[in-house]
């Protein structure tokens, strides 16, 4: 299970994930970051940034937790997370597609290859917990992504992708004191059965 800070355990999940992964393409690795297109600056070559969060309809309803004789814990709030990966070039006008193609390329093929994050890959908070985590495209119409990209003011569109990771569990914090059935009486019916 997780608490508040999963957002920013995930974040730094990814951002790990990514930044080992991508050395081959002689990146600075500080240039992988986690920020909204609106806050790039000239030294970043891959966002990543958190764009919604939605809550997980598959999840709802989840029974409560025992913590013991007579305590019961609310079930987390279960949540997909979906983020943007966005990538950046500072090289001229006639290399900055190619280089911000094979970037994107590059972290979408690790993404692929990762689409499973638990164990020794989480990281933060979520450091040495059984957590899992599943990575999936998430496909943006034309019309969805212009939405979007129009929340950046003066920014232009930019090759990007949207990745969905779920499920991911926000703790409660709600405790439900419960007291035991220790007896009950049973009456009888004239005919000696339970009513």
């Amino acid at each position: 299970m997780s608490e508040f800070t999963v957002f920013a355990d995930i974040g730094q999940t990814l951002i790990k994930l990514l930044r080992d992964n991508m050395k081959d393409l002689n990146m600075n690795e500080n240039s992988i970051v986690l920020c909204s297109p609106a806050d790039v600056t000239d030294d970043i070559s891959l966002s990543i940034f958190l764009y919604q969060v939605v809550e997980n309809s598959d999840m709802r309803n989840q029974d409560m937790f025992e913590l013991g004789p007579d305590r019961l814990q609310y079930p987390p709030l279960y949540l997909d997370l979906y983020y943007l990966l966005t990538t950046y070039s500072k090289a001229d006008l006639a290399s900055r597609s190619l280089e911000e193609h094979r970037i994107l390329g590059k972290a979408m093929s690790i993404l692929h290859d990762h689409v499973v994050l638990s164990g020794p890959a989480l990281q933060g908070g979520l450091a040495g917990k059984h957590d899992e985590f599943r990575i999936s495209m998430n496909t943006l119409s034309l019309d969805d992504a212009n939405k979007l990209w129009s929340t950046f003011t003066n920014k232009q569109f930019r090759p990007s992708v949207s990745y969905l990771v779920t499920p991911v569990a926000v703790d409660s914090t709600r405790i439900m004191g419960t007291s035991r059935v220790l007896s009950r009486e049973l009456e009888y019916n004239v005919m000696g059965e339970d009513r």
